[in-house]
C-alpha cells in the first residue's frame, strides 16, 4: 500500500512535465496543418492577391499561397525584404508599402535570407517559419523562470506561449514572436549576471522592432551606486542604442530616409484604449453581438488587468518590472491603428508586459484570479491557429513531378464560381455546391502524369450526384439525406493543361438551416489527388 501510494505520488508529481511536452507536441501538429503542398508554409505569411501585381519579379514566379480577396498583410512586404535584402533593387520601392519603414526591421529578413544562403526562394520559406522555430525556442527558454515542476509553472508558461498575440505572430510570420525571444534571452543573461551580453542581445533585437529597445529598461539601473557604476549602465544603453542609430544612418543615406510608423499608431494618453472599450461593449450590447468583440473583450480584460498589476505594485529594483513599467507606459499611448481590428495588434506590440506579468505575479491561491484575467487571450488563440482549408484539396507524390520546372506551377485542383468558399475542421476540409459545379484538374507539366484521385461527397437531402468528363459519366448515385459516399478515381491519366470534371445534380440547391442563408446542392469532401508517375502510354483505367 505504502509503495502504490508513492508511485502514485511520483506519477502526479510528474504530470506537470508531461503537460509542457504535450503542449509542444499538440503545437507543432497545428502548425503542420499550415504545410500546403507546393507552397510549404507560405500561408502563414499572408500575402494578399490584391497586391500580386506589385511584388519582386522572383516572388510573383515563384509558387506560394495568397489570399483570396485580400490585401494580404505585414509580413508579406517583410518576406520580400528576405527574398531581395539588397535595398538599391528598384523593385522594393513596387514591391513594398512603405520601404522605408519596413527596411527598419531589417534583422528577420537579414536572418531569413543568411540562412537561406542568399536564395532568394528559400529565404520566402524560411521567413515563413521563423516565428515557429522562435514559439519552440522561446518555450525551452522559458523554463529558466517556469521550470516544468509544478502546475502554477505550467500555467504561465502556457499562459505566454498561448497568449493571443504571439499565436497570431506565428499565424502571420510576423516580427513579435522572434522580438519577445530576444527580449527574453536579454533578460535571462541580465539575471544570469551577464549584463554586458545582455545590452548586445536587446541592441540587436532593435534592428527587428524600435520598441524592442524598450526592454533596455532592464539595465536601466547601476549595479552599484558609484562613478564606475553609472558609467557601466551609460556604456551598456550605448550598446543598446548603436545598431539602430547606425542602421537608420545607412537607410538614410542608401534610401533616403528612415520611414515613420504611421500617425495613427499613437494618440493621447488612453484616448484610443477608451475607444476600443467602447467599441467593443458596444457591440456586445448589440444582440447577435459578432463573436470578434468576445475576443477583443478578453483582450483589453488581459490587457487592463496586467496594466494595473504594475501600476499598483511597484517594484523598481526588479529589471523584469521596469520593462513591463516602459511597455505600460506604451500601452498609455498608443493609438487607433494598434487597438482596432480583431481583436487588435496591442496583444502582439506588449507581449513583454505579458511576458512579465507571468513571471512577476506572486505565488498563492490569493493571486491566481489575478493570473487567470490576465491571461484570458489564451481562449482567443483557437480562432488565430485555425488551419487553412488547404484550398479545398490536397496534393500528394514526388516533388519532382508536383511542379513543372521554371513555371513555378503545381498539379491543382480550381473550383469554379458555383462553389461557395472553402472551409476546414481540424479532421476535414471541404466545399459546398451551388448547384451543378466544375473543378479543373490541372497538370502544369508537358508530359501526362498517372493519378488517383478521391474525394466524400455528401448532400443534405435526396438527390441524384455525378461526375463526368468530356461527355463520360465517371460516377452517378442517388444519394439519401446525410448520405456520405467515398469516389476514388483510380490510376487516371491526366493529361498536359486543364481536365474539366462537370459535378451535376438533378435538383435545385436548398437551404441547410441553422441559421445558415446560403442555398447549397452537395458536399464535397478531402479532395486528394495523388500523382503516381509519368503516365508515359499507359491508358486510364476504369474506376471502381
Amino acid at each position: 500500500m505504502a509503495n502504490l501510494r508513492l508511485f502514485l505520488q511520483r506519477s502526479l508529481h510528474r504530470l506537470p512535465a508531461v503537460a509542457y511536452v504535450a503542449t509542444v507536441a499538440v503545437f507543432v501538429w497545428i502548425c503542420s496543418q499550415f504545410y500546403l503542398p507546393g507552397k510549404g508554409f507560405t500561408y502563414l505569411i499572408m500575402f494578399g492577391d490584391q497586391e500580386h501585381a506589385r511584388y519582386l519579379p522572383v516572388l510573383r514566379a515563384t509558387n506560394h499561397y495568397e489570399l483570396e480577396n485580400s490585401p494580404g498583410y505585414d509580413a508579406q512586404y517583410y518576406a520580400q525584404l528576405a527574398m531581395q535584402p539588397r535595398l538599391s533593387d528598384p523593385a522594393l520601392t513596387t514591391g513594398l508599402d512603405n520601404l522605408e519603414y519596413r527596411a527598419r526591421r531589417i534583422l528577420f529578413c537579414w536572418t531569413a535570407s543568411a540562412l537561406a544562403l542568399g536564395d532568394p526562394v528559400r529565404a520566402m520559406h524560411i521567413y515563413a517559419v521563423q516565428n515557429i522555430v522562435c514559439w519552440l525556442l522561446l518555450a525551452a527558454l522559458m523554463l529558466y523562470w517556469f521550470p516544468a515542476v509544478s502546475w502554477g509553472n505550467f500555467l504561465r508558461w502556457f499562459g505566454v506561449l498561448g497568449c493571443f498575440g504571439l499565436c497570431f505572430s506565428v499565424r502571420g510570420s510576423l516580427v513579435d514572436g522572434p522580438s519577445l525571444l530576444l527580449i527574453a534571452a536579454g533578460l535571462a543573461l541580465a539575471q544570469s549576471g551577464r549584463p554586458w551580453w545582455s545590452a548586445v542581445v536587446l541592441g540587436v533585437s532593435g534592428l527587428g522592432k524600435e520598441t524592442n529597445l524598450l526592454a533596455g529598461a532592464a539595465l536601466a539601473r547601476p549595479s552599484e551606486n558609484t562613478v564606475r557604476g553609472w558609467l557601466a549602465m551609460a556604456g551598456r544603453g550605448v550598446i543598446m542604442v548603436l545598431p539602430l542609430a547606425l542602421w537608420l544612418a545607412v537607410l538614410a543615406r542608401w534610401i533616403g530616409g528612415i520611414g515613420y510608423a504611421g500617425e495613427r499608431n499613437f494618440a493621447a494618453p488612453f484616448s484610443a484604449y477608451v475607444g476600443k472599450w467602447q467599441e467593443t461593449l458596444g457591440q456586445l450590447m448589440t444582440p447577435g453581438s459578432d463573436p470578434l468583440a468576445r475576443m477583443s473583450a478578453l483582450m483589453l480584460v488581459a490587457l487592463t488587468v496586467q496594466f494595473l498589476f504594475f501600476a499598483l505594485r511597484p517594484r523598481w529594483s526588479d529589471p523584469w518590472w521596469r520593462v513591463a513599467a516602459a511597455y505600460s507606459a506604451l500601452m498609455i499611448f498608443l493609438g487607433a491603428a494598434v487597438w482596432e481590428g480583431y481583436p487588435g495588434a496591442a496583444s502582439r506590440v506588449l507581449l513583454p508586459m505579458t511576458l512579465a506579468f507571468n513571471i512577476l505575479v506572486p505565488r498563492g491561491r490569493k493571486w491566481l484570479i489575478v493570473l487567470l484575467l490576465g491571461n484570458l487571450t489564451v481562449f482567443a488563440s483557437y480562432d488565430a491557429l485555425r488551419a487553412p482549408a488547404r484550398e479545398s484539396f490536397r496534393v500528394e507524390g514526388p516533388s519532382a513531378l508536383l511542379m513543372a520546372p521554371g513555371s513555378g506551377q503545381t498539379v491543382a485542383a480550381v473550383f469554379d464560381d458555383q462553389w461557395h468558399p472553402d472551409e476546414r475542421s481540424r479532421l476535414e476540409y471541404w466545399r459546398w455546391s451551388k448547384g451543378s459545379a466544375t473543378v479543373t484538374l490541372r497538370n502544369p507539366q508537358s508530359y501526362a502524369l498517372l493519378v488517383t484521385v478521391s474525394f466524400t461527397i455528401r448532400c443534405n437531402d435526396v438527390r441524384e450526384v455525378g461526375l463526368w468528363q468530356e461527355g463520360f459519366g465517371r460516377w452517378e448515385r442517388t444519394l439519401q439525406r446525410g448520405e456520405m459516399r467515398d469516389v476514388k478515381v483510380r490510376n487516371m491519366r491526366l493529361e498536359p493543361g486543364d481536365t474539366v470534371w462537370n459535378f451535376k445534380t438533378d435538383r435545385p440547391p436548398i437551404n441547410p438551416g441553422n441559421n445558415d442563408p446560403r442555398k447549397v446542392a452537395f458536399k464535397l469532401s478531402n479532395l486528394e489527388i495523388d500523382v503516381l508517375g509519368r503516365a508515359d502510354d499507359i491508358p486510364p483505367r476504369a474506376m471502381r
